[in-house]
């Protein structure tokens, strides 16, 4: 999620000093990166420069698509979510699944459906149910672009490595998580942005600033945060956003067991989901 001017309805999830809330989230990136990112110094969790050419431009696109999804890639989506409101910072945040190396992961084995998974696979999975949408065709020029950025961000990667930091951090609640000590601390730490009825928060013009957590605009169940412990993973890393693990691993699936279990889309293929077995105890279906 893109750090945008916000509105003094937000100002209990951030600092009430704008300067100090972006010189907060700056100096949490550094340590972040400094802290969980691969031994080696990878260009794509810093660096900004595009390529030239044709190739820069597919870059540019892929990242526009991806930062402001239902503006640039509306026939393929179903909600009010950008991709980067789950991979924060532009896909280089350390565990909130950033897309620096995936490029040289793929194809990968998933249990969710039983087979090898081209990149193309995984970024389809991703628009058909966390942005509630559709597949893209694989030589559309959104779908090109998004292979490009994170070709992009993962170069200098050795192929087969995954960096430090990939996926989430996993956590184990030290109690059953309770839903109704969650719908407290959401109130607390997490409505001020969110909404209090998990709508989010949107922009004059319609953008999305903070993302809906539930609801019709909202990720549906067949959606990785859609499982307890994915998302309690997220929430413990990266929130509220700006003061990532300042929640107990505690509050972390309690706040999770409290908005996972909200009203959100049904997801229409999830009878074909994990065919041979594996099905986590989190799943919504």
């Amino acid at each position: 999620m893109k750090t945008r001017s916000r509105s003094e309805s937000t100002e209990r999830c951030l600092p009430s000093n704008p300067a100090r809330a972006g010189f907060l989230f700056s100096l949490l990136l550094a340590f972040s990166i400094a802290a969980f990112a691969a031994d080696a110094d990878y260009p794509g969790w810093t660096d900004e420069t595009l390529p030239a050419g044709p190739m820069g431009e597919a870059v540019a696109l892929g990242k526009r698509v991806l930062t402001h999804t239902p503006e640039n890639a509306a026939a393929y989506t179903g909600n009010a979510l950008n991709c980067t409101n789950c991979h924060l910072n532009e896909g280089r945040m350390p565990y909130s699944s950033p897309w620096v190396g995936v490029w040289g992961v793929f194809p990968e084995f998933r249990s969710r459906n039983a087979r090898l998974n081209s990149m193309q696979d995984r970024i389809n999975d991703c628009f058909e149910r966390s942005m509630n949408g559709r597949a893209l065709p694989s030589d559309s020029p959104e779908m090109l672009g998004i292979l490009a950025y994170m070709q992009w961000l993962s170069r200098g990667v050795p192929t087969g490595v995954s960096v430090k930091g990939r996926g989430f951090l996993r956590i184990k609640s030290p109690q059953p998580p309770d839903a109704e000590r969650g719908k407290n601390i959401y109130a607390q730490k997490c409505a001020s942005c969110h909404g209090a009825e998990g709508a989010g928060l949107y922009g004059a013009t319609g953008e999305t600033i903070y993302p809906p957590l539930w609801g019709p605009r909202s990720f549906n169940i067949g959606a990785g945060m859609a499982r307890l412990n994915t998302a309690a993973a997220f929430v413990k890393a990266n929130m509220p956003f700006g003061l990532g693990g300042t929640l107990t691993d505690q509050e972390a699936f309690d706040v999770a067991a409290y908005f996972t279990l909200q009203p959100r889309p049904d997801f229409a293929g999830k009878s074909a989901d994990w065919p041979k077995g594996g099905k986590p105890a989190d799943a919504r279906y």
